[in-house]
């Protein structure tokens, strides 16, 4: 129910200020008083009133007559833009502004109220829907207005008839339509659901698409049957990146539809790793110097891809202003609202939008549609104003009574026939907003014949409430004749489904608008985009898809780095670091390799870094080897010689079991240097250290016992001396063992405390890992170097002192010489041990032990061998005992 203003009409007998709330401007001109009389007015006292008239319910300003209607027991109302602007004027608000003078006249509203009429015609004469009601119409033409638009919409809502009631009724009355068809445009359904939504009248848009609209608090009673742009923006960003198009520019019509639009696209592109280089809005009554702005910013922009978020009015005129500039080579994307208008197609004769690409609603086909649309007959009646502007503009003639005839076109007569005219009123390419038109009237007609229970008959008793017609409405889920669902969602949008047109030129000169793919957002995310395996049509004619990036792909093995004041899609490309990988395109970070792994040289893989360990097949590892060998075969010939010349003096001079026992340890010193070749393990970790120092400390006792045995056998020759019975062969036996247990009990402490363990190094060299043995605890390690060399300072210093007794083959020289270098060697084994990388400090350690086990081997073997083999006249013991002058050295 609506109230309308009441007002009373009052005679005033005395001159008064009138009471607040009285409307001069609808009293009689008699009773207005002039601005000089108020004074006087002021000091009158006494006042009489007498009322006039009866109260009158009126609405304020002109009557407004629908252009096309028609009665019926319901009626639904229709808004629609018949012309798309008006003459410009300017009022001086001094008199009262006369009606908007509409120009433009646009076909496609033509073509939406055709398709109401259609569907209202369908009912009526159906029997099983709303049998035995009629429903009425209708409808306003807005101009594209919106003030207009807010204007028929409260027309439609309250009437154009002054009615009289007694002073006791109320000043209300029903509302005069049901449920309002239109607008075609966002902004203006956003004026009227905000005006109309508080008393809850329906109002169904079929090509309403802002985001904006589906937000229940703000327009409640405001439904569509075309998809809410919140899908088709994000719909447009998917396609935009799954072609690669990270640089685009964008453009977007200056109102709800495109402001909205555009930010929703925005937004979503960014997520995604779109940029935009620009984004301008246009509107089509922009001045030319802005429109030029616009041109000049396309032509400087470096992106191939621009985005078209407009309605069709808005591309109609856009379209004509790149063909004045001839802008060709851009990729387009557009929106539903210009993709598929044949049309703007028509008009593209630079060929400017030809391969463009972009979303439309699926296409669509009712049964007799077509032929309703076409028999424009039924629009020539007394009510409808427009129909000889529309049949002039329809056919390019004028009636006689038209007051501006130009003198070469021919006289309509209103019979002309339509068959073989070709012009936007015959396209039927917008046949899916036609059939949005369709379902939303069908949405009404179907929430009516619930509420009047229809079934037969209905119930025509039932009081009619525009509340009760929203929430049966926002319910229902019929099935067209076509075989469509047809139902809103919460928010009073349908299913979001489109189809993805290419633009593809064809022998005519006009594009084909193909379907290449279709979008369902009721789908997975990743399935809502579904492209069909057909060849697409780029700009230019183009087979090839379009590049159209700041910067190009950073490859595997590069990192993105951001350019300095510039959007996150223009960077420059830089090489991973050693050790640091990125196996995908335009990544942003190199990620480290595992310890054990290294990048390869393109920087796209980790690939096992080379174990490094001294082996056998390598060069050093083999000489080694050979050496060590060696070492072992000459000790063994020595001990055969020995073997073989064991009851000759010399052999038998100096405890010739020592001499055996030092071979021994000698063939044992130079096989564990065998140990410290090969990958290390856990076994042979633990051996290699313990083998060398028990093995050289059992070799240095013997030394060391021989050492004895000579300053004992010299004192001895003293008169009175009893040295030797208290270092015979068993005491020198139980020396050796005694010196090589201390090593025995250090190294079983080392191995159950902390022993050495195989250890993987990384930090010696960036791609190679080293195999090594480690110390486990440094302090055994070094325990067992420094026993070894306080046997070795030990026995050098006896040797030394024995250097000079008389002899001829006095053996303590020889000792002194082999503990020489064996401590040389050692002591320069400590800094070269230390420094050396990797498997270089296991090659130090086995030439140390491989350099000293020679040394002993030569210095106190050979010189026997030497005169056991070639001078065996000097092996008696007469020579060996005799006197000679001992060589200082």
């Amino acid at each position: 129910m609506y109230k309308y203003q009441c007002k009373f009409w009052i005679y005033i007998t005395v001159h008064v200020m009138p009471p607040s709330g009285l409307a001069l401007d609808s009293m009689p001109s008699t009773q207005r008083w002039p601005e000089q009389g108020w004074a006087l007015l002021q000091l009158l006292l006494v006042a009489s009133f007498s009322q006039a008239e009866e109260p009158v319910c009126r609405q304020r300003g002109d009557p407004e007559n629908p252009q096309l209607s028609k009665n019926g027991d319901i009626m639904l109302g229709g808004i629609f833009s018949f012309h798309t602007s008006w003459k410009a004027r300017h009022d001086t608000y001094r008199q009262k502004p006369l009606p908007l003078e509409c120009t433009s006249l646009n076909f496609r509203d033509f073509q939406f109220a055709q398709a109401m009429l259609f569907a209202i015609e369908e009912i009526n004469n159906s029997t099983e829907l709303l049998p035995g009601i009629s429903l009425g119409y209708k409808i306003y033409d807005v101009c594209g207005s919106i003030a207009r638009s807010v204007r028929y919409a409260l027309a439609l809502t309250n009437g154009n008839e002054v009615l009289s009631a007694l002073s006791e009724a109320p000043c209300t009355r029903p509302a005069q339509v049901q449920a309002i068809m239109g607008d075609t445009s966002s902004s203006p359904c956003m004026a009227i659901a905000t005006v109309i939504g508080p008393f809850h009248i329906p109002m169904i848009s079929h090509f309403a698409t802002c985001a904006c609209l589906s937000d229940k608090t703000k327009y409640p009673s405001f439904l569509r049957t075309i998809p809410s742009d919140y899908y088709q923006s994000r719909a447009l960003a998917q396609l935009v990146w799954h072609f690669g198009w990270t640089w685009v520019g964008a453009i977007r019509t200056n109102d709800d539809y495109g402001n909205n639009g555009m930010a929703t696209f925005t937004e979503t592109a960014q997520h995604l790793g779109i940029c935009l280089e620009y984004s301008v809005s246009f509107f089509r009554t922009d001045p030319p110097d802005k429109i030029q702005k616009i041109i000049d910013i396309f032509k400087a922009s470096t992106s191939k891809v621009i985005v078209a978020f407009l309605s069709h009015m808005d591309m109609d005129v856009l379209i004509q202003e790149l063909s004045n500039h001839n802008l060709t080579g851009y990729q387009w994307v557009g929106s539903e609202g210009w993709i598929s208008d044949s049309q703007i197609a028509a008009m593209d004769r630079h060929h400017i939008l030809d391969g463009a690409v972009g979303l439309s609603i699926p296409k669509a086909h009712v049964s007799g549609m077509r032929e309703f649309i076409l028999d424009v007959k039924p629009l020539n009646s007394s009510s409808n104003e427009m129909f000889p502007e529309f049949w002039e503009t329809l056919f390019s003639c004028k009636f006689k009574q038209s007051k501006s005839s130009p003198g070469n076109q021919r006289e309509c007569t209103g019979h002309e026939d339509l068959t073989g005219l070709q012009n936007s009123f015959t396209d039927m390419s917008l046949m899916p907003i036609f059939y949005n038109v369709y379902k939303g009237v069908y949405a009404v007609a179907h929430a009516l014949h619930n509420i009047l229970s229809c079934n037969k008959t209905c119930n025509n008793k039932v009081q009619l409430d525009p509340f009760t017609i929203l929430q049966h409405i926002t319910k229902i889920k019929f099935i067209t004749k076509e075989g469509d669902e047809v139902y809103f969602n919460e928010n009073g949008d349908p299913a979001a489904k489109y189809e993805i047109i290419n633009w593809q030129p064809t022998e005519h000169g006009i594009a084909d608008f193909v379907t290449v793919g279709l979008y369902d957002a009721s789908l997975p995310a990743d399935k809502q985009l579904h492209l069909q395996n057909r060849s697409l049509i780029w700009a230019q004619n183009s087979q090839q898809v379009p590049l159209s990036v700041c910067s190009e792909k950073c490859l595997p093995g590069t990192r993105k780095v951001l350019q300095k004041g510039k959007p996150v899609c223009c960077y420059d490309c830089l090489r991973c670091a050693e050790g640091e990988i990125s196996n995908i395109t335009d990544s942003i970070t190199c990620v480290r390799c595992h310890p054990e792994f290294w990048s390869n040289e393109r920087r796209d893989a980790c690939v096992k870094k080379e174990a490094v360990f001294l082996s056998y097949e390598e060069i050093m590892g083999a000489l080694l080897t050979a050496a060590s060998l060696f070492g072992t075969c000459i000790t063994a010939i020595v001990a055969f010689i020995f073997f073989r010349y064991r009851k000759t003096p010399i052999v038998r001079a100096n405890n010739s079991e020592l001499s055996f026992l030092l071979l021994f340890s000698l063939t044992l010193c130079f096989l564990c240097s065998l140990t410290f070749i090969g990958r290390p393990s856990e076994w042979s970790c633990m051996l290699r250290h313990t083998a060398f120092g028990i093995t050289f400390v059992l070799c240095i006792s013997c030394v060391l016992g021989k050492t004895i045995v000579v300053l004992m056998a010299f004192k001895a020759t003293l008169p009175g001396s009893n040295v030797m019975k208290w270092f015979g062969p068993t005491q020198q036996k139980l020396s050796v063992l005694a010196f090589t247990l201390i090593q025995v009990i250090i190294c079983i402490l080392w191995l159950t405390i902390s022993p050495p363990f195989p250890f993987k190094n990384f930090k010696e060299f960036k791609d190679k890992i080293i195999l090594e043995c480690a110390l486990g605890s440094a302090v055994g390690f070094w325990a067992v170097l420094g026993y070894i060399g306080l046997l070795a300072m030990l026995c050098f210093i006896l040797a030394f002192l024995a250097r000079k007794l008389p002899d001829n083959f006095n053996e303590a020289k020889f000792i002194t010489f082999s503990m020489l270098i064996f401590c040389a060697v050692w002591i320069t084994f400590i800094p070269a041990y230390v420094s050396s990388p990797g498997k270089f400090s296991v090659a130090v350690e086995i030439f140390a032990i491989l350099a000293s086990s020679f040394g002993l081997l030569f210095c106190i073997f050979i010189p026997k061998c030497y005169i056991i083999l070639l001078k065996p006249e000097k092996n008696t013991k007469n020579n060996i005992m005799g006197k000679a002058a001992p060589k200082s050295f």
